[in-house]
């Protein structure tokens, strides 16, 4: 068994500006690790899982290398990196590697896109396999979205009996059904035959448009609508529902609803990772991360959903509630921090409030999943959560509402819905 994590490149992540300019998304800290380490440590605890292969095409730098080198040592698998020259899409990638992901005689192997939070149920997928279908069948992790939302996902319809998928659509236009793809797969070998025909399929409409300025390249391949689209119905592709947890992790706000959902599972996973009530420390509400080096004055009260990152200072009477805050940022005495994700060494100075507001899905509905808010609604910024970028200073006694700072600034009085360039 192995696992391919495809972890995108660098112009992806514009929505998760201006976090994404200081480390490559997948790194970015969820509920005090890196979004990345999620999926590596599910797939590590998948018994006979000999590698895994983190697939993008982002210049592998120092604190990739750095991660790398820490998960091995923490997990004790082969982690390896493999660069892709181009963004060749969610199939491509795969294809372009196929010999290094078959190498070893790999007998099925997970791809798992980074940019999702989930319980990821990989040996149940694996036993739902062996179960259904033949051995050589593929299987796609689904769960079930509101009719309004399913729109934005790819969709699934599948016999109620067998699992089996009967046709798929990416982003429908119109209804098509509640189940979605979560972006989690499980594969044999064969299904490199089936990406194999888009290639070929490709090349050949690219030799009869002589025309096509060459920017189009045949290897681009989407797993979704140029793989799923064509086996639907086949046979060959099934869907295993899941009821646990699963979110995208697009935009920067939903890194917040990421974290509460992981915050969430430590208490079974992970319990040594959430703070407790001590004496003499400050006051724990809810589920709260906080790194061993940050150091937090006892009069400060954190929760829910707060995660703390290496070497922040947090003063005294400090208030943080459903927020990240990033390594060595500093809160002074008395700061009101809600909803936001304060960058790396930025400080908030004393007494000001720092406050956004969230995306979260609509707690009435089980299915409702985080929307994808657009930036800008009728010219105006739509409010969402604040988002400090590194080493932004706020003076004392100011309020920050809605608003996005790009690093480095130093502000001097309040802001409210802007961007502050």
């Amino acid at each position: 068994l192995k696992a391919v994590i495809l972890i995108g490149g660098p112009q992806k992540g514009t929505r998760f500006r201006p976090l994404s300019f200081e480390v490559p998304k997948p790194l970015f800290p969820v509920a005090g690790v890196p979004m990345v380490q999620h999926h590596i440590e599910a797939c590590a605890k998948v018994p006979g899982m000999k590698e895994i292969l983190l697939m993008g095409f982002y210049q592998p730098n120092e604190a990739l290398s750095r991660f790398l080198v820490s998960a091995q040592q923490e997990f004790k698998i082969p982690i390896r990196y493999l660069q892709e020259y181009a963004a060749l899409g969610t199939g491509g990638g795969i294809y372009h590697f196929r010999d290094q992901i078959l190498s070893g005689g790999a007998e099925a192997f997970f791809v798992l896109n980074a940019d999702v939070c989930s319980e990821f149920p990989l040996q149940e997928m694996l036993e739902f396999q062996q179960q259904h279908g033949d051995v050589h069948s593929f299987v796609i992790l689904g769960t079930t979205a509101n009719r309004t939302q399913a729109l934005n996902y790819g969709c699934i319809v599948a016999n109620t009996d067998t699992q089996e998928v009967q046709h798929y659509v990416e982003k429908p236009s119109t209804f098509v059904s509640e189940i979605i793809n979560c972006g989690i797969y499980l594969f044999t070998p064969a299904i490199f035959q089936h990406i194999g025909e888009v290639f070929q399929r490709n090349q050949q409409e690219l030799a009869l448009e002589e025309s096509s300025n060459g920017w189009q390249r045949a290897e681009v391949i989407r797993l979704e609508q140029d793989v799923f689209t064509a086996l639907a119905g086949s046979g060959k592709l099934y869907v295993y529902k899941t009821d646990g947890f699963w979110s995208q992790i697009k935009s920067a706000g939903s890194a917040i609803y990421a974290s509460r959902l992981y915050l969430n599972q430590y208490s079974k996973s992970h319990p040594e990772r959430l703070a407790q009530n001590k004496p003499g420390g400050p006051v724990i509400r809810g589920n709260v991360y906080i790194h061993p080096t940050a150091s937090i004055d006892s009069t400060a009260v954190l929760g829910p959903n707060v995660s703390i990152g290496e070497g922040v200072a947090v003063g005294a009477g400090v208030r943080v509630r459903e927020s990240i805050v990033l390594h060595g940022a500093s809160l002074h005495d008395h700061t009101c921090v809600l909803n936001t994700i304060v960058g790396w060494d930025s400080t908030i100075g004393r007494w000001a409030r720092v406050e956004g507001t969230p995306s979260d899905p609509n707690p009435n509905d089980p299915y409702a999943k985080i929307d994808s808010e657009t930036l800008f609604r009728d010219g105006r910024l739509t409010p969402s959560i604040t988002i400090l970028g590194c080493s932004v200073t706020i003076p004392a006694e100011v309020v920050i509402l809605n608003s996005i700072v790009l690093p480095h600034k130093e502000l001097s009085r309040s802001y409210k819905n802007q961007i502050i360039l």
